[in-house]
């Protein structure tokens, strides 16, 4: 008796969840601040902002698991385990925002983010690299945007010890990189 691979639609499924409980762990560490009015809203604003773009990574990554999970024909061992490695990476973005609205934006904290941020483009990467050695489907991302997203990411780390918001907005070019739906896939001739 032959055992058929298991169902993309599973880990998809899986998938959607954890990234939905990682986006609700952020929801709750936003704070209400002390003062009231005006005032408290300028002392959250950063932390705001930080919220918003990493809701925003998150929510790119989301998307386009959901391209690459519709590439996969059978689940193998190899995704599982890049899938979780994926979803780890991914649930170290609540620890690094919450950092920052704690201690402040600061260039430690920023290098930090920017680090963090590396984490799950790594192991998309590799969910990607398992997902490609399995599939006859056309790819919905390249090779080049991915090492571009890792190298801005890597540069965001010396930037935030020479200014913060320069090492954000390096992180924010990625987002916009990635915000742009991928090119549309001609179908083959007879389909």
């Amino acid at each position: 008796m032959s055992r058929k691979g298991l169902s993309p639609a599973r880990l998809e499924a899986f998938s959607d969840g954890v990234i939905a409980v990682i986006i609700t762990i952020m929801v709750l560490e936003l704070k209400v601040p002390g003062p009231d009015g005006l005032a408290g809203l300028l002392v959250v604003l950063p932390t705001i902002f930080l919220y918003l773009l990493t809701f925003v990574q998150i929510g790119i990554y989301w998307v386009n698991h959901h391209y690459l999970v519709d590439e996969v024909e059978t689940v193998s061992h190899g995704i599982l385990w890049s899938n979780l490695v994926f979803l780890f990476c991914l649930s170290l973005f609540p620890f690094a925002t919450d950092w920052i609205g704690v201690k402040g934006l600061s260039s430690f904290t920023t290098a930090l983010y920017a680090t963090v941020s590396i984490f799950p483009g790594l192991g998309y990467m590799a969910l990607w690299i398992q997902v490609r050695s399995q599939s006859a489907a056309p790819a919905h991302a390249s090779w080049g945007k991915q090492i571009a997203s890792i190298s801005l990411y890597l540069a965001a780390i010396p930037a935030a010890y020479y200014r913060p918001a320069a090492s954000l907005a390096l992180i924010g070019i990625v987002a916009v990189l990635w915000l742009l739906p991928p090119k549309a896939q001609v179908p083959p001739e007879g389909t």
